[in-house]
């Protein structure tokens, strides 16, 4: 009896190792998520939209049909959805819009996963939670304060809805490889501790964070897809984030400390700012589940990762040449 022949299309595919579509790859995470499953041996095809670049596929993820194209066409093992509208006071302004991408897109992907047989895995929030109880479960009852919270809630419950089998990965803010330092909350803080020779400049003391680094999440997030490539039953809501909680005002002297500049210009604020969009004053994640399957990663310590993201950004022009294009 003859063996199993193998066609050219399958060996290809063999040798070139398994295939994850990545939404939202111009983007703070998803570049980290590319470049770490690249590392990893995947081919990994990247999605963008207004700043999606040669190497990306520019897609609508709020066309379903661009959606379902994209998907039926690459079948892709595994799906990382990205993209989001994640500045809580833009959303506060323009919801419809951010709707679409954070409920709707998210819906579609869900949707087309299943169809398709993709793992999918849906990057969502600790702003899920209202903060006034922490540490938050994987099984504690989300309670979101703000629009931006209130969508990704919502798209959580359209990828348990349309594609049970899902990941949702919740995580809280990130920092990483900025193109610019507005790129990203906790780099912004970069452009306060610079303006030592202007007016003291008031910080937030109040709201306790858990930065946390792009690399890290993006490391989770191929740890998650390799399991689940052996083990269905790598699904549901998982928790991932730094260990150091810090005010803004904390993070922002931390940057000033590692890199021997001035602080005493920096003020905190200790109460919270009337006309400000309401968060959660400490939603900490509890990330045990993760652990305990041995699919978490040591958070890098915010100084020295901070330090690194930053350098391009310093006075010395020698190392804006490590920042990612």
């Amino acid at each position: 009896m003859r063996g199993h022949q193998v066609s050219a299309s399958q060996e290809e595919a063999l040798l070139q190792g398994p295939k994850v579509v990545v939404t939202g790859a111009t983007g703070l995470l998803g570049r980290a998520v590319c470049r770490e499953f690249e590392i990893g041996g995947w081919i990994v095809i990247g999605t963008g939209y207004r700043r999606a670049r040669p190497r990306f596929l520019r897609c609508d993820l709020t066309d379903e049909g661009a959606v379902k194209r994209l998907l039926h066409e690459h079948k892709p093992e595994v799906v990382i959805h990205c993209a989001a509208e994640r500045r809580p006071d833009v959303m506060e302004g323009h919801n419809e819009a951010a709707v679409n991408l954070n409920v709707h897109a998210t819906s579609t992907l869900a949707k087309e996963s299943a169809v398709c047989g993709s793992f999918f895995t849906y990057i969502s929030t600790d702003y899920v939670f209202d903060g006034r109880n922490p540490p938050y479960g994987e099984d504690d009852s989300p309670n979101p304060l703000n629009e931006y919270g209130r969508s990704k809630l919502d798209g959580e419950r359209e990828v348990l809805r349309h594609c049970p089998g899902a990941v949702i990965l919740r995580i809280p803010v990130l920092f990483g490889e900025v193109e610019t330092v507005t790129e990203s909350a906790v780099t912004s803080l970069w452009l306060k501790v610079q303006e030592a020779t202007e007016e003291s400049c008031i910080l937030d003391h109040c709201l306790q964070r858990f930065p946390t680094s792009t690399q890290d999440v993006a490391t989770v997030c191929r740890k998650l897809a390799e399991r689940a490539r052996q083990d269905p039953f790598i699904r549901g809501i998982f928790h991932f984030s730094g260990k150091e909680q810090m005010t803004k005002y904390e993070m922002a002297v931390a940057m000033a400390q590692a890199f021997n500049l001035p602080s005493n210009h920096l003020i905190p604020r200790t109460e919270l700012s009337a006309d400000m969009t309401s968060r959660p004053m400490n939603s900490q994640l509890n990330c045990s589940r993760l652990e305990l399957l041995n699919l978490s990663v040591e958070p890098q310590a915010f100084t020295a990762a901070i330090t690194d993201c930053l350098w391009p950004f310093t006075a010395d022009k020698r190392w804006r040449q490590t920042v990612f294009h």
